[in-house]
């Protein structure tokens, strides 16, 4: 049996990925491109595959051999010094508003102690699956692929690891199986002790962002996060402002609980960019509790994060225009 004959044998769509076939006596040999397959899908084309050729006239053995080229991913470290500062929100939100134009998004939720994507890209209620002793990614109704410590707790389960057991599992959800995917966001844990240094030091981000509040507190904490990204050597691609305005949806009254202007003028002095503020608004609160950012639509409370999301764009291209090498 020749190539073309084996070939026959698969549906159109697998034919298509078939490289190279051939019988070596009673074994079908096939070597098949798998390129933006994950583990799972690859598990199911070798089945296919051998399902289609095993027991056909002189078919004792199929082996089905994968080839894929390793995909060029970027990984984006979202940081602050502090907790409580809407980090996870934003990095849902850029994840969605990223995928929205048409990148292949992930998010490792490296949070620790307050794992928050799960109910943010609503996948709370599952777990992700081993393939070949790789975590699988789950997908969220979003686009936008997704683990988090979350998943690997029991929920509402408070965790009480040291440094080395938390380091070890947050790895295995940066060394997951991302399948296609273009961009990681990595939702970092806030502070920046030994596991925060260690992650950086392993899975060494292309850049980072930092986010704060506008008051002082929470910019000398992240003033501290960005030592943290510098002595790593991972350029800052900049700085966000968020909770920056209230404004009552009684009497349309604007205030500021948190002050004003802060982030920007800590960019100025830092010689940073400023990507942009982010207001305090109670639908934003709403739909990220309910599993849906509201970087899903243009909606005022949309807008923010989708123009935040295209200077992150414009500086992913930049780096593809300059050569620099992905992860």
């Amino acid at each position: 049996m020749d190539q073309v004959q084996l070939i026959g044998h698969l549906p159109t769509e697998i034919g298509s990925r078939v490289k190279s076939a051939s019988m070596v006596a009673t074994r079908a040999v096939m070597v098949v491109d798998a390129a933006g397959l994950d583990g799972k899908q690859r598990q199911e084309l070798e089945r296919t595959i051998t399902d289609a050729l095993i027991g056909l006239e002189g078919v004792d053995e199929v082996r089905v051999a994968m080839m894929a080229d390793k995909p060029q991913r970027r990984m984006i470290a979202i940081g602050s010094g502090k907790g409580g500062v809407g980090k996870s929100t934003l990095t849902a939100n850029l994840a969605v508003a990223l995928a929205k134009r048409g990148l292949k998004v992930g998010v490792v939720d490296a949070d620790i102690y307050g794992p928050s994507q799960p109910r943010l890209l609503a996948k709370e209620d599952e777990k992700p699956e081993a393939v070949d002793n790789k975590l699988m990614p789950l997908t969220s109704p979003h686009g936008v692929k997704v683990l988090s410590m979350g998943h690997l707790i029991g929920q509402g389960k408070a965790l009480a690891w040291r440094g080395p057991m938390a380091g070890g599992a947050l790895g295995q959800l940066v060394e997951a199986d991302w399948g296609d995917c273009e961009l990681l966001l990595l939702d970092l844990p806030p502070g920046t002790g030994d596991v925060q240094l260690s992650m950086l030091q392993k899975h060494k981000p292309d850049g980072a962002v930092l986010v704060s509040t506008p008051q002082d507190l929470a910019l000398i904490d992240a003033a501290r996060a960005g030592q943290l990204f510098d002595q790593g050597e991972i350029e800052i691609i900049g700085l966000v402002e968020n909770m920056a305005g209230y404004v009552c949806p009684h009497c349309g009254e604007a205030s500021d609980p948190f002050g004003s202007g802060g982030v920007e003028t800590a960019a100025q002095r830092l010689e940073l960019p400023f990507l942009g503020r982010i207001p305090l608004a109670m639908p934003i609160r709403e739909a990220s509790d309910a599993g849906k950012p509201p970087a899903l639509s243009e909606s005022a409370e949309g807008k923010p994060f989708h123009a935040i999301a295209s200077q992150i764009a414009d500086w992913l291209d930049r780096k593809e225009s300059e050569g620099t090498p992905s992860a």
